[in-house]
């Protein structure tokens, strides 16, 4: 953990589990899923997560959003693939924020979760899980990760003005 958060340990474990809840309200309540496809907004709470508290913060909200999610409300088979993806997808929204939140920071954060671990690592997981070829599968799942960049950029650049008026960062 950062200095910051050692001092209060209270409040990030607080800000952590009101992420993790809404993440796991969002990702299994408010979103769209088939066996290869999801579509929602549950990203949004590892982000202010990730924003707040740095990687370590968006990565185990992401995770234990995935893992917590699973086990009481599953939508298929669990598969740890995903939470260390759900970490993943946390820890380089944090990484990437430590830098600052403008356009060029919000685009690479995008691309990297996008293509570097939706499109690439969870396809795989996908093939591992249900034995289906790599290559018919990402060419499936393009559409899904391309159409997600658009609209995760959008949303964090209208969403993050907020965040910084309202969420005081710690990392």
């Amino acid at each position: 953990m950062m200095e910051a958060n050692r001092r209060r340990p209270g409040q990030w474990i607080t800000m952590i589990g009101f992420c993790v809840a809404m993440e796991v309200i969002l990702a299994r309540f408010l979103s769209l899923h088939t066996w290869n496809l999801k579509i929602g907004f549950s990203f949004l709470p590892v982000v202010a997560a990730a924003y707040w508290g740095g990687p370590m913060a968006g990565g185990l909200t992401g995770a234990l959003g995935d893992l917590i999610g699973a086990l009481l409300f599953p939508v298929g088979a669990y598969f740890p693939g995903f939470t260390l993806s759900a970490f993943l997808d946390g820890a380089v929204y944090g990484t990437v924020f430590r830098k600052g939140i403008g356009k060029k920071q919000i685009l690479l954060a995008v691309l990297i979760v996008q293509l570097g671990i939706s499109l690439l690592l969870n396809t795989f997981w996908l093939t591992v899980l249900f034995q289906v070829s790599w290559k018919s599968l990402v060419l499936l799942r393009l559409f899904q990760c391309t159409t997600g960049i658009a609209i995760k950029f959008l949303v964090l650049h209208l969403v993050f003005p907020v965040l910084q008026r309202h969420l005081p960062k710690m990392a």
